[in-house]
């Protein structure tokens, strides 16, 4: 197997990680018989999603709200594009839109919650602008927190996350089936948890927030909002069921590549870190591993944290000596890591030398955040469009 061998080899696992995700089928499998009175769908794979239940149970009234990319028309559904990973005003319109759907339901609800549904969906608590909490999302994303973190701290921001959305459909119970793109998968984090319990209090957003120095730099209003809160009513009945996650699209990797080599713990924290953690674990032949790492951000770049791990861990393995042929795969599995067209990186022994080779300076550009335009210089960009799908990240190393 020679090196553009295994370039193909590294991206078809990747995408058997991917097609075990598939929204339709994972809806397909978990139907009850059962026809809800509405259909709510949000996240990146919220038209998927929908597509499966409205098969099942047609006629029955359906809204989905999904971004941009993944906003195509479905017969028999209301398709609702809005902004991600930063809310927009169509999805403050789109909140709106749910909100008033479930407070008017006849009957169950059927919830279909995938990750990407807190940005999409944001309905900003009363006296906070979408302006307002855009501006908690930016400085979160720039300061490396983790997801769980992130919809902590949102979801004490929210009419409709941390068991909003529950709530409003009540006395009608809601039945939600869940596409995880958390790691562990905690049901509270995933889309900020708009049919289950919050992951905390107004206390714990706080202590957060403070915890890294954003406190004085979010909106007065914000603050005032969390100082002010009290505690929410208790969760109506709902009935939440995990249907697909990033270790079971792991597992489906390694089932394509026998003799793989697993790394048993989910590649989390800092891309640093975890290009070193990779790193150590890779031996001969195929190394796999699912997570989601964060990046903090310190220059004005373009890239996404599995571009970033991609060419750290081009780096680690030029530092480590490792013998030319090898090759390493880390993307998203919703196709789209961070603000750009890419889904990851595509990397192998001679990615810095093609940067170099075209004039780049591929340690510059690393400390300037901008892994974005280093993998272009190289032709290592991973492209492959938005999959209609999203549990967090796959990663996969080939060695001689």
């Amino acid at each position: 197997m020679d090196l553009t061998d295994r370039r193909t080899e590294a991206q078809r696992l990747f995408m058997a990680g991917v097609a075990a995700a598939d929204p339709y089928d994972a809806v397909a499998r978990a139907l009850g018989a059962e026809a809800p009175a509405l259909i709510v769908a949000v996240g990146k794979a919220a038209r998927g999603m929908a597509e499966a239940a409205l098969a099942a149970h047609p006629g029955v009234p359906a809204i989905v709200v999904t971004n941009y990319e993944n906003a195509k028309p479905l017969a028999g559904a209301e398709v609702l594009a809005s902004g991600h990973p930063v809310p927009d005003e169509n999805g403050a319109a789109a909140a709106e839109r749910v909100i008033a759907a479930l407070q008017t339901a006849k009957g169950p609800v059927l919830a279909l919650i995938s990750g990407g549904g807190s940005a999409l969906l944001p309905a900003p608590a009363e006296g906070i602008t979408l302006a307002e909490k855009a501006e908690v999302n930016r400085l979160l994303l720039a300061s490396g927190a983790e997801i769980t973190e992130m919809n902590l701290i949102r979801q004490q921001l929210s009419r409709l996350k941390g068991g909003g959305f529950a709530r409003l459909a009540a006395p009608h119970p809601v039945t939600a089936l869940i596409l995880s793109d958390v790691i562990g998968d905690d049901l509270r984090a995933i889309a900020s948890g708009p049919t289950t319990e919050a992951l905390g209090v107004a206390a714990d957003a706080i202590a957060r927030l403070k915890a890294r120095g954003l406190w004085e730099k979010v909106p007065a209003s914000v603050r005032a909002h969390l100082e002010a809160a009290r505690p929410p009513a208790p969760l109506p009945p709902v009935t939440n069921r995990l249907v697909g996650s990033n270790g079971q699209s792991l597992a489906a990797m390694a089932a394509n590549a026998k003799g793989a080599k697993v790394i048993p713990a989910p590649v989390v924290g800092d891309v640093v870190d975890a290009a070193k953690a990779i790193c150590d674990a890779a031996g001969a032949g195929i190394t796999l591993w699912g997570g989601e790492t964060t990046v903090e951000i310190k220059g004005t770049g373009l890239g996404g944290r599995n571009q970033e791990l991609a060419l750290r861990i081009a780096f680690e393995a030029e530092r480590r000596g490792w013998p030319e042929g090898w090759v390493c795969l880390q993307g998203g599995t919703d196709g789209r890591d961070g603000p750009t067209e890419a889904a990851g990186g595509l990397v192998d022994s001679g990615t810095l030398a093609r940067i170099r080779a075209k004039g780049g300076d591929p340690e510059a550009l690393l400390a300037d955040n901008n892994s974005n335009a280093a993998l272009a210089l190289a032709g290592d960009l991973l492209i492959i469009g938005a999959t209609g799908t999203n549990v967090a990240d796959l990663g996969v190393l080939i060695r001689v």
